[in-house]
């Protein structure tokens, strides 16, 4: 199996990965995974796709990730992860677009608009 390249976004987050067969070891931007998402939380997201296809411990990944905080990231992981999976196996399709592992959310932050403090927030109206 050659080594399989897929990307993920999530807000300002992109992660870059690239799969290949192995022992299971990642690497995030050079790191260690649980020295990069060090909460359990972070690490069970980052497993989801797979713990839903049942293929712990079989790819190695080096994953770059950049912009955006921690969870913006491990869901652009998440993402790519999903995508690359899908790309080995198209059978995955079906129980990862179940759990919602295939969607990109397309949720942004707003922009500031001129002549307001931030994005929706006005400044104080003065009748009088």
């Amino acid at each position: 199996m050659e080594v399989i390249n897929t990307i993920g976004r999530r807000k300002k987050a992109i992660a870059r990965v690239y799969m290949k067969e192995g022992s299971g070891a990642v690497k995030i931007n050079k790191r260690d995974a649980a020295d990069y998402f060090p909460t359990d939380v972070l690490q069970y997201k980052m497993n989801q796709p797979f713990a839903i296809t049942d293929t712990e411990k079989k790819y190695d990944l080096h994953i770059n990730v950049d912009g955006g905080g921690q969870t913006g990231q491990v869901e652009a992981v998440r993402l790519a992860i999903s995508r690359a999976l899908i790309e080995v196996n198209p059978d995955y399709k079906p129980d990862l677009k179940a759990a919602g592992l295939t969607t990109r959310d397309p949720r942004m932050v707003e922009r500031k608009k001129p002549g307001q403090p931030k994005a929706r927030k006005k400044f104080q109206f003065s009748k009088r």
